[in-house]
C-alpha cells in the first residue's frame, strides 16, 4: 500500500483546496467544490475566495447571497457556513441529530425537561408570519412556556438545530456590518429541506464531496470536518469506488481515484488565509498544514499565512496595512514572496487604496 508522506499530503490538500493554483471557477462553483466555507466571521469568506480564485470579485458573492443562491446557516460542526442553496437543501436533514446533540452538549442542564418537538413547533409558529427575527427575539417569543430554561439555550436550540434557518442579507455582504436575522430555509429558498433518505444517499455524497475537496483523508478527518459520527456505513458503501493509501503513522487514507495528487516537489505559493479556514479546520490531523505547536491558532480565530504550504505566520490589518507576524525565521526569498502577496491582499481589502505590508 502506497505511503504518502507529509509533503505529498500537503500538496494534495493545497490542490484540492484551490491553493496550489488559483482557479478559474465561478464563485458559486467554488463554494460548492469546497463543501461550503466556514463563515461565523462574515467577511472572512471573501478573503478565502480571493486566495483561491483568479480575478475574484467580492460583489459576485454578495449578489449570490441576495439572489438566494448561496446561504449562511449552521451546518458542519454546528458552526455557521456559507453553502450553495442546493447543498443546504440536500444536506440539512442529515445533520439534524448532530446539531441537536451539539446544542445539548452545551445546554443539557438548562434544557432538561424541554420537549424539543414542542419547542420546534412553538418556534415555527412564531416565524410563520414571515418576519425575520434575531435569535434573541425568537427565544423571547417562546420563553414564557419554558421560563426556567432561559432565552439563550432556547434560542441556540431553535436556530442552530431545530429549525433550518438562513441568516439573511445584509449579514455577510461585502463590507457590510449587520446583525443576524433568521428566516426558515423553506421561506427563504421557496421549498423545504429534503427529507431524510433511509438509504443515506446524502451520506455517500458527503463522503465523495469531502474527498474531492480534502482528500486523501482518514475517516477521522471526515468526522472532524462534518461533525457527523454516523458515516461509517456511507464510507463502507462507497469504499469499492475509492483508492487507499497510508500516511507515515500508518493511518488509512481514502481518496477518489482520479483526484489530483501532485508531486511532493511541486512549488507552493504563499497564500493568506482567513480565520477558521477550511484548509486547516477540515481535518482531525492538521499536521499536513500546521505544526502541532501552532494548532491552537486554528481555533483562536487567527488569520494565517502559508509559506511553502505550511502555516508560517499570522496576519492582521492595521490602518490599511497588512501586518505579518512570522512564526519562524523566513528566508529572504520567502519574505519577498510574503510581501508581494500581502501587498496584493492589502489592495484587495482596500479597493486599491493601499498596498502597504509590514513584517
Amino acid at each position: 500500500m502506497t505511503v504518502l508522506g507529509p509533503l505529498a499530503l500537503n500538496r494534495a490538500t493545497l490542490a484540492r483546496q484551490l491553493l496550489l493554483d488559483r482557479a478559474e471557477l465561478p464563485v458559486h462553483d467554488a463554494v460548492a467544490h469546497l463543501g461550503g466555507l466556514q463563515a461565523q466571521e462574515p467577511q472572512e469568506p471573501f478573503t478565502g475566495l480571493w486566495a483561491r480564485l483568479r480575478r475574484f470579485d467580492p460583489a459576485v458573492l454578495s449578489d449570490l447571497l441576495t439572489e438566494r443562491r448561496v446561504v449562511r446557516t449552521h451546518l458542519m460542526r454546528r458552526t455557521v457556513h456559507l453553502l450553495t442553496a442546493e447543498d443546504v437543501l440536500a444536506w440539512r436533514t442529515r445533520f439534524d441529530a448532530m446539531l441537536r446533540q451539539r446544542v445539548l452538549g452545551v445546554y443539557r442542564r438548562e434544557l432538561d425537561g424541554v420537549d424539543l418537538d414542542e419547542l420546534a413547533a412553538a418556534g415555527r409558529e412564531v416565524l410563520a408570519d414571515g418576519e425575520p427575527r434575531s435569535m434573541g427575539d425568537l427565544a423571547r417569543a417562546v420563553a414564557g412556556r419554558w421560563p426556567s430554561a432561559g432565552p439563550r439555550p432556547l434560542g441556540e436550540m431553535l436556530v442552530a438545530a431545530l429549525i433550518p434557518v438562513a441568516q439573511l442579507p445584509p449579514r455577510g455582504l461585502w463590507r457590510v456590518k449587520a446583525g443576524v436575522r433568521n428566516l426558515p430555509l423553506a421561506a427563504w429558498l421557496g421549498r423545504d429541506v429534503d427529507p431524510l433518505d433511509p438509504g443515506d444517499a446524502v451520506g455517500r455524497a458527503l463522503v465523495r464531496r469531502y474527498l474531492a475537496a480534502y482528500g486523501p483523508a482518514a475517516t477521522a478527518d471526515l468526522r472532524a470536518w462534518s461533525g457527523l459520527a454516523g458515516l461509517p456505513a456511507a464510507v463502507k458503501a462507497v469504499r469499492d469506488d475509492l483508492v487507499v493509501f497510508r500516511d507515515e503513522r500508518g493511518r488509512e487514507l481514502l481518496d477518489l481515484p482520479d483526484a489530483p495528487r501532485p508531486d511532493p516537489g511541486t512549488p507552493a505559493p504563499v497564500r493568506f488565509l482567513p480565520a477558521f479556514d477550511n484548509a486547516i479546520l477540515g481535518y482531525d490531523d492538521r499536521t499536513r498544514v500546521i505544526d502541532d505547536t501552532h494548532r491552537l491558532l486554528s481555533v483562536a480565530g487567527e488569520r494565517v499565512v502559508l509559506v511553502d504550504g505550511r502555516v508560517s505566520a499570522t496576519w492582521k490589518v492595521e490602518n490599511a496595512t497588512v501586518v505579518v507576524q512570522p512564526l519562524r525565521k523566513l528566508a529572504k526569498s520567502e519574505r519577498r514572496e510574503v510581501t508581494e502577496e500581502g501587498s496584493a491582499l492589502a489592495s484587495f481589502l482596500s479597493d486599491g487604496e493601499s498596498e502597504a505590508v509590514r513584517l
